[in-house]
């Protein structure tokens, strides 16, 4: 008997073992996809707003011109002081307009998708038991074929 035991023992032992090491594996899995995926996304907005101030420099040129060009038109109607005014108010409009958009593209992009989508299975997954089936041998036969008789033979 005692040797039975010290066999359950090490199964046991090595069971947790095996828990513990493909436990220790995962959280390292999840480590790395953590930089991999932080690596790409920091990448790929560094590209983004380094072509966003490459071309800042002629949006800039190309917008004053052009909000001149709309004064002097309108400044036959409106004079300087109108037109100057009503170039200023499309562009506060416009301006705010466009910040509230790219503060809300902000705000909806999320950062580490995967790797927090990962994460939130593998947690589910260790906290979730699995739903144990009840143990019933008669389940789906005919149960009158072993019901005993109401005098005990």
């Amino acid at each position: 008997m005692h040797v039975g035991s010290e066999q359950a023992e090490r199964g046991i032992s090595a069971l947790v073992g095996r828990m513990a090491d493909g436990f220790s594996r995962l959280v390292t899995q999840h480590l790395q996809l953590a930089r991999m995926e932080l690596a790409e996304d920091v990448k790929a907005t560094g590209l983004d707003v380094a072509m966003i101030v490459a071309f800042v420099p002629f949006i800039l040129v190309g917008y004053g011109f052009v909000c001149a060009a709309l004064a002097a038109w309108l400044s036959t109607w409106l004079g300087w002081s109108g037109a100057l005014a009503g170039i200023g108010l499309l562009n506060l409009v416009g301006g705010a307009g466009g910040a509230m958009w790219a503060v809300n593209r902000l705000k909806a992009r999320r950062m580490m998708d995967d790797t927090s989508q990962e994460l939130s299975l593998s947690v589910a997954a260790l906290t979730n038991a699995a739903p144990s089936a009840s143990v019933n041998a008669l389940q789906g036969t005919n149960r009158e074929l072993f019901k005993e008789p109401p005098h005990g033979r």
